[in-house]
């Protein structure tokens, strides 16, 4: 038998900002919240098929270069409105060297974390 991911720790400046961005990029809800800590995952709970993510406070200045990133698909409209919703949420448009021609979109959430918004739409 081999392991899964079922939580994604992300260490941020302000939790509760930017768990609701993600609850509302994802569908997610919040699951739980501790000392500050928040984790949000879809509404069947932790240990489903997706993983929660649990946002936890730091005073560490943030990091340089990109280690990991999130890339997200629209799931019920196409790449270009969910581009509009997300940057209605807050996220912005970030350089990380692309060239223009790629299909998917960078963007950063509200504490600068880059993610990509993929063209395929997901069921």
């Amino acid at each position: 038998m081999a392991s899964r991911v079922s939580e994604i720790v992300i260490k941020c400046h302000d939790p509760q900002r930017l768990a609701a961005f993600w609850c509302e990029v994802l569908g997610f809800v919040v699951l739980d919240t501790e000392d500050g800590a928040v984790e949000i995952g879809p509404q069947e709970g932790f240990g489903g098929v997706q993983p929660t993510l649990f946002f936890s406070r730091t005073s560490e200045p943030e990091p340089v270069g990109l280690r990991l990133h999130f890339d997200v698909n629209p799931t019920d409209r196409d790449q270009d409105a969910e581009l509009e919703r997300l940057l209605t949420l807050g996220a912005r448009p970030a350089d990380i060297g692309q060239t223009g021609e790629e299909s998917w979109h960078v963007l950063a959430d509200p504490e600068g974390n880059v993610f990509c918004l993929l063209r395929s739409r997901l069921d």
